[in-house]
């Protein structure tokens, strides 16, 4: 089933979409309310977000919200193992930096746009990558390799949408709040435990505000960046398998590390040598040396403790971590002529 009209739909929405641009939110439950019968749900923690999908039954599940908001239906539905069978549809609402990876996957920032697509459009199978702690990646995986070893500035502490890819260390494990919204694996720790009113009780309660870069293109460059500043990065020192084969080991230190699932790549790049179902990984060098590029249904990275930005999400620090490329394990809403 494509066109959802005459349909059920289950409207969950983002607390801080709720909140930060309420105008939206309502032009889209308008616009869904309109073209399908739809149950409005406003969650207020993860527990009840959690209950409310489980309770769906035979609705389709629309969030409304930012990219976290889509993470947090996904990996959610991954868990219950039940993603394979629900079509997932998006209406986002947040700053642009906070919605990247919605464009990214062709999702449609206009809010009446986006709207008339979950009730138009068409189900599109997207590729997406697990790893061996069962977590999910949608739109890409990247090693920020190179720390400054203190708290970190950049995404962390700069403004929403000012990420610099490279120039903020990753997250400190040991730091109270540095993991703060949110675990690769899916796990949710409170944004606000504080109660002080500060910018962050203002965030979802699924996470922080994105620190997605400016665009998905961006997001996934190497460590110096395109097109902004340039980071001085050490480089870190890591083995990387591509499908058993060396990309680059021990020996000589990396810059950054990429991974794109197969479609979302050739989405990105005009083409996919390989097939969709291989993952495009592309290891940079410190010297700027030429990139070492590879397409691959598997890809472990291993090495002394290193975090990875998967999405929006920072996870780590690990040794050794594998993510497979998924074919077409999830359906997305997305416009007939997109």
């Amino acid at each position: 089933m494509d066109s959802v009209r005459g349909h059920s739909l289950l409207v969950v929405i983002d607390p801080v979409a709720r909140s930060t641009d309420g105008e939206s939110v309502r032009i889209a439950k308008d616009v869904l309310c309109a073209g399908a019968g739809a149950k409005i749900c406003l969650p207020e923690g993860p527990e009840e977000f959690a209950r409310i999908l489980a309770r769906r039954g035979q609705r389709r599940p629309v969030v409304i919200g930012d990219d976290r908001a889509l993470l947090r239906v996904v990996g959610l539905l991954h868990k219950e193992r039940e993603l394979a069978g629900v079509p997932v549809s998006m209406v986002p609402v947040g700053a642009p930096a906070a919605v990247a990876l919605s464009r990214t996957l062709g999702v449609p920032t206009d809010t009446v746009a986006a709207a008339r697509a979950v009730l138009d459009g068409g189900e599109r199978p997207m590729d997406l990558l697990t790893d061996d702690s069962d977590g999910i990646v949608l739109g890409g995986l990247r090693i920020p390799c190179g720390s400054d070893g203190g708290g970190g500035s950049g995404a962390r502490h700069g403004r929403p949408g000012a990420f610099v890819p490279g120039a903020a260390a990753p997250a400190d494990p040991t730091r109270p709040g540095a993991a703060r919204g949110g675990t690769a694996d899916g796990r949710w720790e409170s944004p606000h435990p504080s109660g002080t009113g500060s910018p962050e009780e203002h965030r979802p309660w699924w996470g922080p505000a994105a620190r997605t870069a400016r665009t998905a293109l961006s997001l996934l460059a190497p460590a110096a960046g395109l097109g902004g500043r340039r980071a001085r990065v050490p480089g870190q020192r890591l083995r990387i398998e591509a499908d058993g084969v060396v990309l680059a080991d021990l020996d000589r230190p990396v810059r950054g590390v990429s991974v794109v699932p197969g479609a979302q790549a050739g989405a990105r790049c005009g083409r996919v040598e390989g097939g969709p179902e291989l993952a495009e990984v592309v290891v940079h060098w410190p010297d700027e040396g030429r990139p070492v590029r590879a397409r691959a249904r598997a890809v472990t990275v291993s090495g002394a403790d290193f975090h990875y930005r998967a999405d929006a999400v920072v996870g780590g620090p690990v040794r050794t971590r594998t993510w497979t490329v998924q074919p077409g394990a999830w359906r997305l809403q997305l416009p007939r002529n997109g």
